[in-house]
């Protein structure tokens, strides 16, 4: 007999509190209960049971039909009946993006049934990862900082990028890392943006300049370079640090960093998280405490500092005060103009933009500043495409999930190819490119950073 609460709808189902602005709890991954089997099956019947009654979002990814298919599929036509096997797949097919918690279920905290889809996911992936560790394809593909290092060795860059661009090359990385051979993949650079933007000099402890300050900025900024942004596309940062040079803004580089870590925390691995967090964190501090604001360029990096490590570490008061100086780039820049300080000195129209706002962007709750700053430009109109683009961490690029990752993102390329737009772009890169793997034509993204660097004609 069931022990979850009444179906959504029933009398007594407790809807009182629904209304009520979200709240996150934080994760209690440092507790033997987190990784308990026996709590945690409990947890994703009563939760999963509480999703089957309602569906209401079985539109965002994969992990929804999943488990709706299977309990439409048993006998009985509910979730006590599932092999637990099915509540893995549907675990595998969550990847974080947070949409369901943030935008479409009714059953969130402060609501009694505490429904937080995307935590008890997470929960259930490190449970997985406490008993059975890595794989090797997840211990490569999460090893961003170490694959880039060794790929972006000068001779080793070109060697690299040409095997990923071979056929033969391709079968081999899907044979043995699971790597779909017609997802797109990355590029590798020798010259990262660290070295690229190294005349910017390094924070350091010393007091806080004359930078214009506002309110909510300092008007100096640190910048987390990213992963991704260091080894693959450099010039994500350089056109950030052109726009915010235009603008007036002092940007410095951290003294060191790794990856944000969230590769990591898609896969569970939690302790890995950890570790990266005690790299970064007091460089980050550091920098705070120098006067400076942080951003970085990837929406999931500035999600990390601004959401996840904060819930992992709520005790922790230099990830708290990380989480509140960090920003995304078009935040920071609407924050400017909003004290007058941004310019607008634009010289070219940038006419019909497509844009993509990506999942982790959205869930931040700031609004479409991208959308916002873009349209200050005189000849612009942006229309915004609020939808996932399937990419979504490495689970666009896996083998086994490569042809759901399609599937979830073929909304987004129907709207950028029937939209006739002069460019198309998303605050992710590789959301981009998953959206121009489905484009017909070869026609590349165009970062947002990089269109508004156009614009200033910089």
């Amino acid at each position: 007999m069931s022990t979850t609460p009444p179906r959504p709808g029933a009398a007594g189902s407790g809807r009182e509190g629904s209304l009520e602005a979200p709240t996150r709890h934080p994760l209690a991954w440092d507790t033997a209960e987190f990784y308990e089997q026996g709590a945690l099956e409990k947890e994703l019947e009563r939760v999963f049971d509480i999703c089957h009654g309602c569906r209401r979002c079985f539109s965002l990814c994969n992990a929804f039909p999943t488990l709706f298919d299977a309990v439409d599929a048993t006998r009985e036509g509910e979730v006590h009946a599932l092999e637990r096997k099915v509540f893995w797949e549907v675990v595998d097919h969550c990847y974080l993006c947070d949409m369901c918690f943030m935008t479409k279920c009714p059953y969130v905290p402060p609501h009694p049934w505490n429904v937080d889809f995307p935590h008890l996911m997470l929960r259930a992936k490190a449970a997985r990862v406490k008993t059975q560790g890595l794989s090797l394809s997840e211990r490569v593909l999460a090893a961003t900082d170490t694959v880039g290092s060794l790929a972006g060795i000068p001779v080793v860059a070109e060697i690299v990028n040409a095997v990923n661009a071979s056929r033969p090359g391709r079968v081999l990385l899907e044979k043995t890392l699971g790597v779909d051979r017609g997802a797109p993949l990355p590029k590798y650079q020798a010259r990262s943006a660290r070295r690229r933007l190294a005349a910017l000099g390094t924070v350091t402890p010393a007091a806080a300049g004359a930078a214009r300050a506002t309110a909510d900025t300092t008007g100096r900024v640190a910048l987390f370079t990213t992963c991704y942004g260091n080894r693959n596309e450099p010039e994500l940062d350089e056109d950030l640090a052109a726009v915010f040079g235009h603008n007036g803004i002092e940007l410095a580089l951290l003294d060191g960093e790794r990856c944000c870590g969230m590769p990591r925390l898609e896969l569970g691995d939690l302790e890995g998280v950890a570790k990266l967090k005690e790299f970064n964190i007091p460089r980050l501090m550091q920098a705070v405490e120098a006067g400076y604001d942080l951003v970085a360029p990837i929406p999931s990096c500035v999600l990390m500092f601004k959401q996840e490590l904060p819930l992992m570490y709520p005790a922790d008061q230099q990830v708290q005060r990380v989480g509140a100086h960090m920003f995304d780039p078009f935040e920071y820049l609407m924050l400017r103009h909003a004290a007058g300080l941004l310019r607008t000195d634009f010289k070219a129209a940038l006419g019909k933009v497509s844009y993509h706002v990506p999942c982790h962007l959205r869930v931040q709750n700031l609004g479409l500043k991208t959308r916002d700053l873009l349209t200050l430009v005189p000849g612009t109109t942006v229309e915004p495409i609020e939808r996932c683009s399937g990419h979504d961490g490495t689970y666009g690029v896996k083998r086994r999930f490569r042809a759901a990752s399609v599937k979830i993102g073929r909304p987004v390329v129907q709207k950028v190819q029937a939209s006739g737009a002069d460019h198309y772009a998303s605050d992710c890169p590789m959301a981009g490119h998953q959206i121009a793997s489905g484009l017909e034509g070869a026609r590349p993204p165009e970062h947002p950073l990089r269109l508004l660097r156009v614009a200033y004609g910089l």
